[in-house]
């Protein structure tokens, strides 16, 4: 994994100083800041790959950098913070973060996180590109969705539950093993989470959302 670019955005400079030692300790590039609206601007000027927020960042908070963020890309997103109640957390979750980590922390355990979202998209650019579900398709390069030859606009993890679903057709997921492969096994929210998803996901997919079935007290299955 060469020229992999990451931004730290934390109120905090000891906290900063922290993630870049341990990322640049991978030959990673690190660029950092300490408010909310120097965080946008840096990633309207660069590519990164992986983005690390604090919640309570001077300017412009880290849910709104995060929503802002999400209009035009789907960059992984690592938030980090004090805040341990779930409900803050779960609004984070919606807002399209893709991992939660409370401080303190150790180093070793973010770094160990952001290693799988590098890997994950490392592995998605070595698969076949396309996956052709009859009359939707998926771009596994742009990660985008195409239903009848014309493109629908996804959350990122509605796009994850689609991609996983995909890739195990006609096979019957507990709602566990969803939140386990496309949420991770840290994951505090529950089942409504899937079933939420699995609502707007099926909307996105008019007039196939038959496609996705309900397996009534289990999950739900991807039938071709």
């Amino acid at each position: 994994m060469k020229n992999i670019r990451l931004l730290i955005a934390d109120g905090n400079p000891e906290t900063r100083n922290v993630i870049k030692e341990i990322v640049t300790a991978e030959n990673f590039f690190a660029d950092e800041t300490a408010d909310g609206i120097s965080a946008l601007k840096l990633f309207k000027r660069n590519d990164y790959k992986i983005i690390i927020l604090d919640t309570e960042l001077p300017e412009l908070d880290g849910y709104n950098v995060c929503r802002q963020i999400r209009k035009v890309s789907d960059v992984p997103i690592i938030i980090t913070s004090y805040i341990i109640d779930e409900a803050e957390k779960l609004c984070f979750f919606e807002a399209g973060v893709d991992d939660y980590v409370v401080k303190p922390f150790y180093p070793s355990e973010l770094m160990a996180r952001i290693k799988v979202f590098l890997h994950r998209s490392s592995g998605l650019e070595e698969n076949t590109r396309f996956i052709y579900m009859n009359e939707i398709y998926i771009d596994t390069v742009s990660r985008t969705v195409h239903v009848d030859d014309k493109p629908i606009q996804l959350t990122p993890k509605e796009y994850d539950l689609l991609m996983f679903m995909a890739k195990n057709p006609n096979k019957a997921l507990s709602r566990d093993v969803l939140l386990n492969e496309v949420w991770g096994f840290d994951f505090f929210g529950s089942d409504r989470t899937i079933d939420t998803h699995i609502k707007t996901l099926r909307e996105s997919l008019k007039p196939y959302q038959y496609h996705i079935t309900t397996v009534w007290g289990f999950g739900y299955k991807f039938e071709l």
